[in-house]
């Protein structure tokens, strides 16, 4: 491996973020999967969450995940609450995208502390347990005829938000976490 690359990878490995994650919930379309893994990794979060209860995963080729795919740990939980039950262990505070309900405005929340941000099926929307179980529901403000966007471009623009949030005080992993993770990509380089 070329001195640049362990660079690049040392430079990437050093910005993964601890505490923040997504959960994609029956998103069908390898598009949307695939650009919501190109968001995930453009604001380094390492770990995603993946619960298809109603869908089948969809196949994500590399072209169209930029490959990132392979960058990236990618977790399956065979229910909702299976994957809450994880997240609530490793403390994160878990808030699903909804149009039900009251859900708060994005640019309301907190993003500092450890969170994980649900996405869903776009067409039908955050199961029940989904929200139920969730910390928190939120929705992103529009004032136009549309009442949501598209599930990848709600993703980035909550990741972003979350991003910007944690600029001011970035929780980056430990010097362990980002050695274990270098030698596993340096298997995939």
């Amino acid at each position: 491996m070329t001195t640049s690359r362990q660079q690049r990878l040392r430079q990437v490995a050093a910005n993964r973020q601890r505490g923040l994650t997504v959960v994609l919930e029956n998103i069908w379309d390898p598009h949307n999967v695939a650009a919501i893994l190109r968001s995930c990794d453009a604001v380094g979060i390492q770990v995603i969450h993946l619960v298809y209860t109603r869908d089948k995963f969809p196949g994500i080729g590399a072209k169209a995940a930029a490959g990132v795919k392979k960058w990236l740990q990618i977790e399956r939980h065979a229910t909702i609450a299976a994957c809450y039950r994880v997240l609530r262990r490793a403390g994160y505070h878990i808030l699903a995208s909804t149009l039900a309900g009251k859900p708060t405005g994005l640019y309301r929340l907190k993003l500092r502390r450890p969170t994980a941000l649900v996405f869903s099926n776009e067409h039908r929307g955050a199961s029940d347990d989904a929200a139920r179980l969730a910390d928190g529901t939120f929705r992103i403000p529009q004032v136009g005829f549309a009442q949501s966007l598209n599930v990848s471009v709600a993703a980035a623009v909550t990741l972003y938000e979350a991003f910007r949030q944690r600029q001011r005080t970035p929780t980056r992993l430990s010097v362990r976490e980002r050695e274990r993770l270098l030698r596993a990509w340096r298997k995939l380089a």
